[in-house]
C-alpha cells in the first residue's frame, strides 16, 4: 500500500512540476518520503484507531465494545418479573450475563444478538412467555435496531426436543 501511495505521489509530482517549468527533475526519494509523512499526518492515521469489522459497527451504534452492548443488554433484561413468581429473572437465574452473546453482523450489515435463558423449571409452561417479554425488553431498551437470537438453554426445558 505505501509503495503504491509513494507512485501516486511521485506520479502527481512530476506531472505538476513538469507541467510549470520544462525542464524540471523527478522529485528524488526523500522528498516522496517527507510528502507522503506529511499526508499521513495531516490524515492523522498516527493519533487515531480506526475502527474496522465488528467494532466498527458497534461504534457506529455508540458502543466502545460489545462487552458494553452486552452490559446495556444485561441491565434491561435483570429487571423483568417472572410471570409466576414475585422475583426478578435475575434472581431466579433465568437470565444471566454469560448467556448474552454478540455475534458477528449479518450480511446487510445488522448486529446480532443472542440470548439464551434458563426457566426454573423444566416444564415450565411460561418459557414462551419469557421469551417474548426478553424480546420486548430488548427492542425497547436500545435505541437501535438489532437482531435478535433469543434461546432456551440446551438441555432446560421439556420442550426441547419438540422442535426436532
Amino acid at each position: 500500500m505505501l509503495s503504491f501511495i509513494r507512485r501516486k505521489l511521485s506520479d502527481a509530482d512530476s506531472v505538476s512540476v513538469n507541467s510549470t517549468t520544462a525542464n524540471a527533475n523527478v522529485p528524488s526519494s526523500g522528498a516522496i518520503d517527507h510528502i507522503l509523512v506529511q499526508k499521513i499526518s495531516q490524515m492523522s492515521l498516527e493519533r487515531e484507531a480506526i475502527p474496522f469489522g465488528d467494532d466498527a459497527l458497534l461504534q457506529e451504534l455508540g458502543y466502545k465494545s460489545t462487552t458494553e452492548l452486552q452490559e446495556n443488554i444485561y441491565d434491561a433484561l435483570r429487571t423483568i418479573r417472572d410471570p409466576e413468581k414475585p422475583c426478578t429473572l435475575e434472581d431466579l437465574n433465568v437470565v444471566y450475563e454469560d448467556g448474552i452473546i454478540v455475534q458477528s453482523p449479518t450480511k446487510s450489515n445488522a448486529s446480532v444478538v443472542r440470548i439464551e435463558f434458563n426457566p426454573t423449571v423444566p416444564h415450565c409452561s411460561l418459557a414462551t412467555l419469557i421469551g417474548l417479554c426478553i424480546r420486548v425488553k430488548v427492542e425497547r431498551s436500545l435505541p437501535h435496531n438489532i437482531k435478535l437470537d433469543i434461546y432456551i438453554k440446551k438441555g432446560a426445558h421439556a420442550t426441547e426436543d419438540e422442535s426436532k
